[in-house]
């Protein structure tokens, strides 16, 4: 792609850029992906965008699938499922998580949920999955494709539950994206991993969220643990009014990820912080344009654009704008022609896409023939 000089050359932004020195920061946690909720911004991240096995942690798409059926009217909480022989064998009759639900038994949607979501109990989402769709393999498939519509491009689903498969992974930072998708868009059932006990056939068991009682403002999300994985977890808190979302997996231990899990959001919320660098609709440069009916386009923001990183460090990233240049008009408003590129030392390089600002039509008849005479007399 051939660049235009003037978009390689532009002049790097004066807007304060938070610096994100990694290395100022360690932790023995793998995959590690701490996310501003308001904003999406991830403050940090460890190896964040690589595929991992998530073990439970991915029962959030599960939930979610059972969020948006109760809010299109498909099932309500009161909808009973039967249990089959197959959700019971992973469940009651294994080692994993479960509710103790029995063989052929009809159990509520509302009670599947909260199994689900507070004891991570496998037979559950079983039931939840075959109850929706039909079999737990047609399920997947809608987690796969709601997944790509959300832009969550590493993730792989191939249960309803986390249990070990080779081919099921996601990203600590997809997982970030969707723990914020879902807290955004369903408060209500949100507000179930924050519970602290769930008691079910006449048994009761604790969350496992060790954030739980141990930070202020902690209120989900969840735990995960296999071999493969290690212990992990989804962390989210709101604390002085801003909320933080921390994702890790590898740990050896409950305990390793208990403490691990604390000091990760201690430092989510005092070690780091944001920069605006642009509003959405705010003007951060411009492009040439070929033969149109301006030189040049105003180029602007399509969101707010947000970095994170260790707080109180404002100095050592750069930004440029980029573009595929000059531009050919005709050129509509909004249309995305060119991206914010934000570098430095230690920093995981972002792109931000931008946009015209203006409409730019194509320059008269005489500029277009006055331009072609210039070309051919002294060449570009």
């Amino acid at each position: 792609m051939r660049l235009a000089a003037l978009s390689l050359a532009a002049a790097l932004l004066s807007a304060p850029l938070a610096h994100a020195q990694q290395g100022a920061f360690t932790t023995p946690a793998q995959h590690v992906a701490i996310m501003d909720a308001a904003s999406g911004a991830i403050l940090y991240c460890n190896d964040c965008q690589t595929p991992m096995p998530p073990a439970s942690m991915s029962k959030i798409m599960t939930v979610l699938l059972v969020a948006e059926a109760l809010e299109a009217g498909r099932i309500t909480l009161d909808t009973q499922f039967t249990v089959s022989e197959r959700a019971w064998r992973h469940g009651a009759m294994s080692d994993g998580s479960h509710m103790f639900l029995e063989i052929n038994s009809t159990v509520s949607v509302r009670d599947l949920l909260r199994g689900a979501i507070i004891v991570s109990a496998n037979d559950a989402c079983i039931v939840l999955a075959e109850g929706m769709f039909g079999s737990e393999e047609a399920f997947v498939s809608e987690m796969n494709r709601r997944a790509q519509a959300l832009g969550l491009q590493s993730a792989r689903f191939r249960n309803s539950t986390g249990l070990p498969d080779p081919d099921h992974v996601i990203s600590s930072a997809d997982l970030a994206r969707l723990a914020r998708h879902l807290i955004n868009a369903y408060p209500e059932i949100y507000r179930i991993y924050s519970e602290r006990d769930f008691t079910y056939n006449r048994r009761t068991q604790q969350n496992r969220n060790p954030l739980l009682g141990a930070f202020t403002g902690a209120d989900g999300v969840k735990t995960g643990h296999t071999d493969a994985s290690g212990y992990g977890l989804i962390g989210s808190a709101l604390l002085n009014g801003q909320r933080r979302i921390v994702v890790f997996n590898g740990m050896r231990t409950m305990a390793e990820r208990r403490s691990e899990g604390l000091r990760l959001m201690r430092a989510a919320f005092h070690d780091f912080s944001i920069s605006r660098l642009a509003a959405a609709g705010e003007q951060v440069g411009e492009a040439q344009v070929w033969l149109g009916s301006r030189r040049a386009v105003p180029l602007v923001a399509q969101s707010d654009i947000i970095i994170g990183g260790p707080r109180g460090v404002q100095t050592g990233l750069s930004a440029r704008i980029v573009y595929d240049g000059p531009l050919r008009p005709p050129l509509r408003e909004g249309d995305v022609v060119a991206r914010l590129v934000v570098e430095g030392p230690g920093f995981e390089t972002q792109e931000f896409p931008l946009a015209a600002g203006r409409r730019i039509g194509r320059a008269n008849w005489f500029s277009r023939a006055w331009e072609g005479l210039r070309l051919t007399l002294f060449g570009p």
